[in-house]
């Protein structure tokens, strides 16, 4: 080996990194120095800042969807559990709360709700209090369908809220419910983003032949009747079923046990050309807030486009350096007086018509 030069072995016992044989013209002895490196990424710190600033402005959000059970004496139990886990918004289904309010649940969150029984159904949405006051409209279609608008950083964001009707429930009731919840999405212009976190028991099923277009394969076993209600929904409307496109243990695909059963009933969607934004979609397990289902959490990160130079307001600027040319300085000479001019006449004119009306009066 000559010395003074850089030989790359490679280290079986690292994966992905290098060993370098360094000289001793380089660093220590004659002998040279044996060193672990990683490769080091391409550009640098001043590179990646201008890299960013290309691409714009990026906004990370937390969206998560939750079956609570009921409302009752949970607000603070759960605004908790939003601090603890680091959710920025949440839909509830289950509230058990009559009426159509928002109100404080603590903590500095937000709990918009709808509910016209307060014995079943009902909706919700929480927010942190920076995005409770950046909603711009609430829609409350009925207790098992509601909507927010939001602008954060100019960017549209829809988040919808949606409890479906249970298996033993009757054929209308079920339609009805994916009538309306048609109706929202169709009303939200293709320009914004949609997130629709929901209860919509039905097991849309492990695998995703024939539908990879709007789900992916890791579902939970078997397809049922209202899985496929499901999956005829994300079609109609363009949207992808986040959580079965990414692969998780079988436990932490769960979102409902209950007697034994174990199945997969709660679905955060959002329309398929935004999917890419949507880093991770993961169960959090392990809180007690509610007994049987499991709060599904996504990652999901906005990216705001630049303002484009023609559209941002730019104060023109004085240039009084021209006035060093005897042109520009004479040109400058006779505007001024002539507005000056123009001035004191409509001055004198004004005190005139003063004068005028004093002296009738």
């Amino acid at each position: 080996m000559r010395i003074g030069t850089l030989n790359f072995i490679p280290d079986r016992s690292r994966p992905g990194l290098t060993t370098t044989a360094i000289g001793a013209v380089d660093l220590q002895g004659a002998g040279g120095n044996w060193a672990t490196v990683g490769r080091r990424s391409s550009g640098g710190r001043r590179v990646r800042r201008q890299r960013e600033k290309r691409k714009g402005k990026s906004e990370g959000l937390r969206i998560g969807t939750l079956n609570i059970g009921t409302m009752t004496g949970k607000g603070r139990e759960l605004t908790d559990m939003m601090k603890r886990r680091k959710v920025d918004i949440l839909c509830v289904q289950k509230t058990r709360w009559k009426g159509s309010k928002a109100r404080s649940t603590g903590a500095g969150f937000k709990l918009f709700y709808y509910g016209v029984d307060s014995k079943r159904n009902g909706v919700g949405v929480v927010l942190k209090e920076e995005f409770g006051r950046n909603v711009l409209e609430v829609k409350r279609v009925s207790d098992r369908v509601m909507s927010l608008k939001l602008e954060i950083e100019g960017v549209m964001l829809n988040v919808v809220s949606g409890y479906a009707p249970q298996v033993g429930c009757e054929l209308e009731e079920k339609e009805r419910f994916w009538s309306e919840l048609d109706e929202v999405i169709e009303n939200i212009p293709t320009g914004e983003r949609v997130v629709m976190g929901a209860d919509l028991n039905g097991h849309v099923g492990e695998g995703n032949t024939g539908d990879e277009e709007v789900m992916g394969k890791f579902g939970v076993k078997e397809r049922n009747l209202e899985g496929q209600m499901v999956v005829d929904f994300a079609k109609r409307m363009d949207m992808a079923v986040v959580k079965t496109y990414f692969q998780k243990r079988e436990e932490h695909r769960v979102t409902y046990k209950s007697g034994g059963r174990n199945t997969q009933v709660d679905y955060i969607l959002c329309r398929r050309g935004n999917l890419k934004e949507i880093s991770d979609c993961k169960l959090i397990v392990g809180e007690s807030v509610a007994r049987q289902h499991r709060m599904v959490v996504c990652r999901m990160t906005l990216m705001v486009s630049k303002k484009k130079r023609s559209e941002i307001e730019i104060e023109k600027k004085t240039k009084w350096w021209k006035l060093k040319k005897e042109e520009c300085c004479e040109d400058f000479r006779q505007k001024l007086r002539q507005a000056l001019c123009n001035g004191y006449e409509r001055t004198h004119s004004h005190m005139g018509f003063l004068q005028l009306r004093l002296i009738s009066f």
